[in-house]
């Protein structure tokens, strides 16, 4: 007797999607405050799941990295469209860039964990950075189609002050700092009277 429909073609059930979810909010704050070798055991029983469920999620260790980038990545793409449907186009903007400022911050302090995955993490950033790019090109779209920002604004302007910003000053005020030149580019970016 066959069966019609394999396992892989079924949808993770919502507790196993709440348990993966959980892992990675807990490996972030992991990696970020204890590096990459961090104990995948503390993390799953942190996580409130056994050892083998997170082994389920991610196999490896540079698995579960990944993973932890990538939900942050996605988190901000998705974000731009939710701030879009819920927010005037100009503070739709602003609240992605200070997003963004905290996923630089993060992406700083999780870059050691980054760099031990086979290959780099420049494999990683290829996709992320289609991504981000193209969640700012429709933000930024929108606000000059309203009249909110100058028509000879390039999204890819915005995202350089701030990713260039970010390498400039990686102390612990950074982010801070990244905040206050987000209000900056916003009044700089408006248009000339």
């Amino acid at each position: 007797m066959t069966k019609n429909h394999s396992t892989t073609d079924r949808k993770p059930r919502a507790d196993a999607l709440r348990n993966r979810e959980r892992i990675l909010e807990i490996a972030k704050v992991a990696f970020t405050s204890e590096g990459a070798n961090t104990s995948l055991e503390e993390i799953a029983k942190q996580a409130d799941v056994g050892i083998g469920t997170l082994y389920r999620h991610f196999p490896t260790r540079d698995e579960l990295i990944e993973g932890v980038y990538r939900a942050e990545v996605e988190k901000l793409a998705t974000a731009a469209s939710r701030f879009a449907e819920t927010m005037s186009p100009l503070e739709a903007l602003r609240a992605w860039m200070l997003l963004l400022v905290d996923y630089i911050a993060a992406k700083h302090i999780i870059a050691p964990a980054l760099n031990t995955i086979a290959g780099g993490p420049s494999r990683l950033h290829e996709g992320s950075r289609t991504m981000i790019q193209g969640a700012i090109g429709e933000l930024v779209k929108r606000a000059k189609k309203s009249g909110d920002l100058r028509r000879d604004l390039d999204a890819y302007d915005l995202l350089r002050a701030l990713i260039g910003a970010s390498h400039v000053g990686s102390d612990a005020d950074w982010q801070q700092s990244g905040r206050r030149l987000v209000e900056i580019l916003i009044a700089g970016s408006r248009p000339l009277e």
